[in-house]
């Protein structure tokens, strides 16, 4: 049993992903071919916003927002504690304060109330300029943009929509990408649309933003490459990778999407009243990027992640280590007492198998070995 399988997708696209391979090949336009002009506009149209900036990988796709923005020394830029490591990196990396924040129990995205008084806090200290806020739509739940947005207008704060996990996301119809005044996401090979390597882009309805973006990203450049009119970076996606993702946003258009949250609708039905699974709430629809329930102890959720192991089926521990707790982040002060909710789910979450292509067999493989799992808990 594979935890993401990537494996059997590509046998399901292996004619198309061949033959755009290919064709790229061919062509040998292997930087800036044809097909990334094409899936950027595609993307853009998927998502709903005017603009798609693709780039190298998702992480640089941040970097290159907060860089577009002035993002700076002295800045505060609010993120959620229970994440990866790069939303918080690249504040860091562009000079700012990351300011991390707990997140809601249920749904594992920043905690609107929280970061309201994270701001208030800032703003009290009056050491830092409260500057972004970048919500993460974890698993592939977006966040609660609404909550956000009120309060980023409140307090003059630039929305940037981390996607990274929740691209085919959306909230009563809007999909995720759209939110916030940029969005990015990855195509990490193992995100809900990955690549066959690094990959990312970036969203914005904003054409001012958008042109200084496409300079950034390949060195500053202003009429052409070798006319450079400011500093920037050297972040492209390569042609052979776009030609893939325009094979797989087909496919994750039509029906992956569909297919994963009809496996959703089976693990929730098969887990209900054992342990508690994903919540999505009304209006809301996740793209799955994981599908993550959560245990009563580190202890429990350690033991049926060996059981489990022992019976062959895979599993992973989000995020086993807070943001605050990370060594990187040492020389910023924390106080334990704001991270509650985030502790103990680094302590309790685990994430079954999960993917369009995992099939009902499958899926009562998992789901029966929890059951009996729990069984000989009780019986102990």
């Amino acid at each position: 049993m594979e935890f993401r399988d990537l494996k059997t997708q590509y046998q399901e696209l292996k004619i198309e992903i061949d033959q755009a391979v290919s064709n790229v090949m061919q062509s040998a336009h292997f930087i800036g071919g044809p097909q990334v002009k094409q899936l950027e506009k595609e993307l853009a149209d998927f998502v709903g916003v005017k603009h798609c900036i693709t780039c190298a990988n998702g992480t640089e796709a941040l970097s290159l927002v907060l860089m577009a923005w002035d993002v700076k020394e002295g800045d505060a830029v609010f993120v959620p504690d229970f994440t990866f490591f790069a939303s918080g990196e690249v504040v860091s990396f562009n000079g700012a304060t990351p300011v991390f924040v707990d997140v809601d129990t249920d749904t594992f995205n920043i905690d609107t109330i929280k970061l309201e008084q994270a701001v208030e806090k800032v703003l009290k200290e009056g050491k830092l300029t409260p500057k972004v806020v970048v919500p993460v739509d974890l698993f592939g739940l977006p966040a609660d943009y609404t909550a956000i947005q009120k309060i980023a207008d409140k307090y003059n704060l630039l929305v940037l929509e981390d996607s990274a996990q929740g691209f085919g996301g959306a909230i009563n119809g809007q999909r995720a990408g759209s939110f916030g005044d940029a969005a990015t996401t990855s195509f990490f090979p193992a995100k809900p649309l990955g690549c066959y390597g690094d990959g990312g882009a970036i969203f914005t309805n904003n054409d001012q933003l958008a042109s200084l973006l496409e300079s950034l990203k390949v060195h500053g450049k202003g009429e052409d490459k070798y006319d450079n009119v400011r500093i920037g970076v050297n972040s492209r996606l390569d042609t052979i990778q776009a030609a893939i993702l325009l094979v797989k946003l087909k496919a994750f258009a039509n029906y992956e999407l569909d297919a994963v949250n009809k496996v959703y609708e089976q693990y929730t039905t098969a887990l209900k009243g054992l342990v508690p699974t994903p919540v999505i709430p009304e209006g809301f629809y996740s793209s799955f990027a994981q599908y993550t329930i959560k245990l009563e102890s580190k202890q429990q959720r350690d033991d049926l992640q060996s059981y489990l192991k022992d019976q062959g089926i895979p599993t992973m521990i989000y995020y086993i280590k807070p943001m605050h707790k990370q060594g990187a982040f040492n020389d910023l002060i924390f106080n334990e007492e704001d991270f509650t909710v985030t502790n103990k789910l680094s302590d309790t979450v685990l994430s079954l198998p999960m993917h369009p292509y995992l099939r009902t067999e499958e899926i009562k493989e998992v789901t029966n070995a929890i059951k009996q799992f729990m069984k000989k808990e009780v019986t102990v």
